[in-house]
């Protein structure tokens, strides 16, 4: 993977629809989140390539997800409230940790480049 900034920058405006966070973001900051981007599809899925779009991809996600307000959440807030501006719920079934981030985009780039089929689904156990 040849990740850079720039390259993500041109790949998200170009390609994604919410792109506010992102483009808040700081050089530092989208670098960070480009590399824990990388980091995090290369250790879910070890045995496939992983396309330089499907990082961009997943990391406007995770710019959103850890934008200002949603990384309250990340971070358990449940709810709070700035007097006479706003107050802010968060539903309590929102995604949570990295993996859940990522986006079908991603997941069909991979699938593109490797010539299979991946999906979100995964077996869960369940107590009855």
């Amino acid at each position: 993977m040849a990740i850079t900034v720039n390259d993500a920058d041109t790949y998200i405006n170009a390609n994604c629809i919410n792109i506010d966070d992102w483009t808040e973001c700081d050089v530092a900051k989208k670098q960070r989140i480009v590399t824990v981007a990388g980091r995090t599809l290369t250790n879910k899925y070890p045995k496939y390539k992983i396309p330089d779009a499907a990082v961009y991809e997943y990391a406007n996600e995770l710019a959103i997800a850890f934008n200002d307000t949603n990384a309250l959440q990340q971070q358990g807030v449940a709810a709070y409230g700035v007097t006479g501006v706003a107050t802010f719920t968060f539903k309590d079934w929102a995604k949570s940790g990295l993996e859940a981030w990522i986006p079908e985009a991603a997941l069909n780039l991979i699938g593109t480049e490797n010539g299979v089929k991946i999906g979100k689904k995964a077996a869960k156990w369940v107590t009855m």
